[in-house]
């Protein structure tokens, strides 16, 4: 079996979780997408919850490499947490998926150990990230920088599950400029 099976294997899931949860990564609608009989998937992921835990992984260490890309773009610290909505808008942009971090997140209860870890693993990129700029750009102390980090994090995943939920951009964006409005969120300056 070749690495491309695999990679259209992961990019297929990843579709299918955002659309439906864990719950959507059912093998044998997985090979009837790839085009492959769903026993080959064994080939590449033992398990579900194998199955499960590596297209999270890659979800965050694609996260991590947009956030990191919008940063070597937009190297002016507020300019840069003035774009980071974009990387949640994306989702609602592309068939109104929700970000797989958000929809794993909703159902981690009933998760996998090791899809758990690296569900908790995208909040902690994003959180991190906001953590660097802010403390960058604003003149709070390390402790109040983390809080609001966390907080941007939680309403913009928030702005992006409403949005989903009426199939509406628009709101999306609604509310990403109400947190501009607020204070959440730095303007670009």
């Amino acid at each position: 079996m070749s690495s491309n099976n695999r990679e259209a294997i992961l990019t297929a899931a990843k579709r299918a979780a955002q659309a439906h949860g864990y719950n959507g990564l059912n093998f044998r609608d997985l090979g009837e997408d790839v085009g492959i009989k769903s026993a080959s998937i064994y080939y590449h992921f033992r398990s579900k919850a194998e199955l499960g835990a590596a297209v999270a992984r890659r979800y965050w260490e694609d996260a991590a490499a947009v956030l990191e890309a919008m940063q070597a773009q937009t190297p002016d610290p507020l300019q840069c947490l003035h774009r980071y909505p974009e990387t949640f808008r994306i989702s609602l942009e592309n068939e109104n998926r929700l970000c797989l971090g958000s929809f794993l997140g909703a159902e981690f209860d009933d998760l996998p150990e090791e899809v758990k870890t690296e569900v908790q693993a995208f909040a902690d990129v994003n959180v991190a990230w906001l953590n660097k700029l802010l403390c960058a750009s604003c003149p709070e102390t390390t402790q109040a920088n983390e809080a609001r980090a966390k907080a941007i994090y939680a309403a913009v995943a928030g702005a992006q599950l409403m949005a989903r939920s009426r199939a509406d951009i628009a709101l999306f964006d609604a509310l990403i400029d109400s947190y501009r409005a607020a204070g959440l969120l730095p303007s670009a300056g």
